[in-house]
Protein backbone atom coordinates (compact mmCIF):
# COMPACT_ATOMS: atom_id res chain seq x y z
CA UNK A 1 0.00 0.00 0.00
CA UNK A 2 1.26 3.38 -1.29
CA UNK A 3 0.70 6.17 1.13
CA UNK A 4 0.32 9.91 0.75
CA UNK A 5 4.07 11.77 0.54
CA UNK A 6 2.82 14.02 3.54
CA UNK A 7 1.77 10.92 5.55
CA UNK A 8 5.52 9.77 5.75
CA UNK A 9 6.45 13.32 6.48
CA UNK A 10 4.41 13.44 9.15
CA UNK A 11 5.06 9.58 10.84
CA UNK A 12 8.95 10.37 10.48
CA UNK A 13 8.10 13.51 12.35
CA UNK A 14 6.34 11.66 14.89
CA UNK A 15 8.61 8.87 15.50
CA UNK A 16 11.45 11.14 15.72
CA UNK A 17 9.68 13.07 18.41
CA UNK A 18 8.85 10.05 20.17
CA UNK A 19 4.92 10.91 20.57
CA UNK A 20 1.75 8.08 20.16
CA UNK A 21 -1.23 9.01 18.62
CA UNK A 22 -2.70 9.27 22.48
CA UNK A 23 0.06 12.12 22.85
CA UNK A 24 -1.09 14.49 20.17
CA UNK A 25 -4.74 13.20 21.69
CA UNK A 26 -3.73 15.46 24.12
CA UNK A 27 -2.03 18.38 22.65
CA UNK A 28 -4.79 19.10 19.91
CA UNK A 29 -8.31 17.68 21.59
CA UNK A 30 -9.19 15.33 19.31
CA UNK A 31 -9.13 11.12 19.45
CA UNK A 32 -6.54 9.34 18.92
CA UNK A 33 -7.91 7.62 15.74
CA UNK A 34 -9.21 10.86 13.99
CA UNK A 35 -5.69 12.36 14.28
CA UNK A 36 -4.43 8.85 12.76
CA UNK A 37 -6.81 9.52 10.05
CA UNK A 38 -5.83 12.99 9.52
CA UNK A 39 -1.83 11.76 9.23
CA UNK A 40 -3.44 9.36 6.41
CA UNK A 41 -5.40 11.50 4.71
CA UNK A 42 -8.56 10.39 5.17
CA UNK A 43 -10.13 13.86 7.24
CA UNK A 44 -8.72 17.20 7.30
CA UNK A 45 -7.98 19.48 10.93
CA UNK A 46 -9.11 23.07 11.46
CA UNK A 47 -6.26 25.36 10.96
CA UNK A 48 -6.20 25.29 15.24
CA UNK A 49 -5.53 21.44 15.31
CA UNK A 50 -3.78 21.38 12.11
CA UNK A 51 -1.56 24.03 13.72
CA UNK A 52 -1.43 22.42 17.26
CA UNK A 53 -0.16 18.64 15.44
CA UNK A 54 2.57 20.37 13.24
CA UNK A 55 3.69 22.56 16.06
CA UNK A 56 4.26 19.27 18.69
CA UNK A 57 5.77 17.06 15.50
CA UNK A 58 8.22 20.51 15.06
CA UNK A 59 7.61 20.61 11.60
CA UNK A 60 7.25 23.94 9.18
CA UNK A 61 4.35 26.15 9.71
CA UNK A 62 3.92 25.94 5.87
CA UNK A 63 2.47 22.49 6.35
CA UNK A 64 -0.26 23.28 7.80
CA UNK A 65 -2.59 24.03 4.79
CA UNK A 66 -1.87 20.43 3.96
CA UNK A 67 -3.86 19.00 6.59
CA UNK A 68 -6.33 21.31 6.27
CA UNK A 69 -7.65 20.44 2.50
CA UNK A 70 -10.47 18.63 2.08
CA UNK A 71 -8.74 14.48 2.34
CA UNK A 72 -9.50 11.76 -0.63
CA UNK A 73 -11.43 9.57 1.39
CA UNK A 74 -11.24 5.88 1.17
CA UNK A 75 -8.33 6.08 -0.87
CA UNK A 76 -6.91 2.42 -0.29
CA UNK A 77 -5.53 0.57 -3.15
CA UNK A 78 -8.54 -1.11 -4.81
CA UNK A 79 -7.63 -4.35 -3.88
CA UNK A 80 -7.68 -6.88 -1.10
CA UNK A 81 -5.28 -5.63 1.30
CA UNK A 82 -2.02 -7.46 1.84
CA UNK A 83 -1.36 -6.12 5.36
CA UNK A 84 -2.24 -8.70 8.01
CA UNK A 85 -4.17 -6.46 10.09
CA UNK A 86 -5.76 -4.53 7.62
CA UNK A 87 -6.54 -7.60 5.98
CA UNK A 88 -8.40 -8.93 9.15
CA UNK A 89 -11.17 -5.97 9.41
CA UNK A 90 -11.80 -7.27 5.66
CA UNK A 91 -12.01 -10.59 6.13
CA UNK A 92 -14.26 -9.76 9.24
CA UNK A 93 -16.39 -8.52 6.73
CA UNK A 94 -16.40 -11.00 4.68
CA UNK A 95 -17.40 -13.17 7.10
CA UNK A 96 -19.34 -11.02 9.51
CA UNK A 97 -20.87 -8.34 7.34
CA UNK A 98 -23.92 -9.87 6.14
CA UNK A 99 -24.56 -10.84 9.78
CA UNK A 100 -24.22 -7.55 11.14
CA UNK A 101 -26.07 -6.07 8.17
CA UNK A 102 -29.51 -8.77 9.04
CA UNK A 103 -29.17 -8.13 12.93
CA UNK A 104 -28.93 -3.84 12.58
CA UNK A 105 -31.66 -4.60 9.73
CA UNK A 106 -33.86 -6.47 12.39
CA UNK A 107 -33.13 -3.76 15.43
CA UNK A 108 -33.46 -0.75 13.19
CA UNK A 109 -35.10 -1.13 9.80
CA UNK A 110 -34.25 -0.75 6.20
CA UNK A 111 -31.00 1.63 6.63
CA UNK A 112 -27.37 2.29 6.94
CA UNK A 113 -24.73 3.62 9.84
CA UNK A 114 -23.34 6.65 9.19
CA UNK A 115 -19.52 6.84 8.45
CA UNK A 116 -19.97 10.75 8.44
CA UNK A 117 -22.03 10.89 12.10
CA UNK A 118 -19.43 8.35 13.39
CA UNK A 119 -16.64 7.54 16.15
CA UNK A 120 -14.21 5.34 16.30
CA UNK A 121 -12.29 3.96 19.46
CA UNK A 122 -9.59 1.15 19.80
CA UNK A 123 -9.24 0.21 23.08
CA UNK A 124 -6.72 -2.20 25.16
CA UNK A 125 -8.42 -5.05 26.80
CA UNK A 126 -5.62 -7.31 29.20
CA UNK A 127 -6.37 -10.23 29.28
CA UNK A 128 -4.27 -13.12 31.18
CA UNK A 129 -4.81 -15.27 28.10
CA UNK A 130 -3.47 -12.58 25.41
CA UNK A 131 -4.60 -9.04 25.42
CA UNK A 132 -7.29 -8.20 23.10
CA UNK A 133 -8.04 -5.07 20.67
CA UNK A 134 -11.61 -3.60 21.43
CA UNK A 135 -12.75 -1.85 18.34
CA UNK A 136 -16.12 0.80 19.38
CA UNK A 137 -17.35 1.64 16.09
CA UNK A 138 -20.87 4.52 16.61
CA UNK A 139 -22.73 5.65 13.99
CA UNK A 140 -25.75 7.23 13.43
CA UNK A 141 -28.51 5.09 11.83
CA UNK A 142 -29.68 6.28 8.72
CA UNK A 143 -33.10 5.02 7.27
CA UNK A 144 -33.76 4.62 3.69
CA UNK A 145 -36.00 6.97 2.44
CA UNK A 146 -39.59 5.88 0.64
CA UNK A 147 -41.01 8.31 -2.12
Amino acid sequence: MSIPEITAVLLAAKKAKGLTFADLEKIVGRDEVWISAVFYRQASASEDEASKIISALGLEPEMVAELTDFPVKGSLDPVIPTDPLIYRFYEIMQVYGMPMKAVIHEKFGDGIMSAIDFTLDIEKEEDPKGDRVKVIMSGKFLPYKKW
